[in-house]
């Protein structure tokens, strides 16, 4: 493995990915956000938290520029992290993993992260709007997610393994396995505490807008560290002449 080159590789995909994430996001999620924060600040007036005043509006309008600002940047930093774990695993199953080519390999196993990391747990925990949500639950709502994610991840791990001593007829019956285990982690995972408030048609338009921007990033990170890894080949070692 030539290490450097791997190590560009997975940096440059991851935020490259990430990028496009962040102005998948600006484009598509903020716009929601608005509308969102705008409720939110219509509940503050009538509870009498906060009044409407031009301080009030100045301030806020800052805060939305200050924070729309760095969503881009935020999705660079967050792609490169995510990107070196997608290197690292991608790294370690090429081998395995279906495909001719480099490029449809790092695509098969961004739709397996995708689909284990991603898209089983939003199924049971989806994005909702800032309107959504108790102050108070905030801990235990990243708690139940992040455990989901961490238990549907590990899962797949631990049931690719046991695929390994099936032979080859019978593989599938590890992706059954998988598929029973972690259905009876998604029933039994508690629900979420927060009762939503906000008008559905506005939470329901954001969770499909954060999905598509998530499915944006995974997309983006398998073709491209696929096209540098295809193009590169880290994998193989440099070969040294002697005289």
């Amino acid at each position: 493995m030539k290490t450097f080159v791997f190590l560009i590789i997975v940096l440059i995909s991851g935020a490259f990915a990430g990028t496009i994430h962040g102005i998948v996001n600006f484009a598509l999620v903020e716009p929601y956000l608005d509308q969102a924060i705008g409720i939110e600040n219509q509940n503050l007036f009538a509870s009498g938290e906060e009044k409407d005043t031009p301080e009030f509006w100045v301030e806020y309008e800052g805060y939305r520029v200050w924070q729309k600002s760095g969503q881009i940047l935020a999705g660079t930093i967050l792609g490169t992290s995510i990107g070196a774990l997608f290197g690292i695993v991608f790294a370690l199953s090429r081998n395995s993993l279906l495909g001719n080519n480099d490029i449809k390999k790092a695509v098969v196993l961004a739709g397996i992260m995708w689909f284990t990391l991603f898209v089983i747990p939003f199924l049971k925990y989806p994005a909702n709007p800032p309107t959504v949500g108790d102050p108070e639950t905030v801990v235990l709502r990243s708690i139940l997610y992040l455990s989901f994610i961490a238990i549907s991840g590990f899962g797949a791990v631990a049931f690719y393994k046991l695929s390994k001593k099936f032979p080859n007829n019978r593989k599938y019956l590890a992706l059954i396995t998988y598929g029973v285990f972690i259905s009876i982690v998604f029933f039994a995972m508690p629900e979420n505490p927060d009762e939503i408030t906000a008008p559905m048609y506005l939470v329901n338009e954001f969770r499909i807008m954060s999905f598509l921007g998530v499915t944006s990033f995974w997309i983006s990170v398998g073709v491209i560290l696929g096209f540098f890894w295809n193009r590169l080949s880290p994998h193989k070692e440099t070969t040294q002449s002697y005289n």
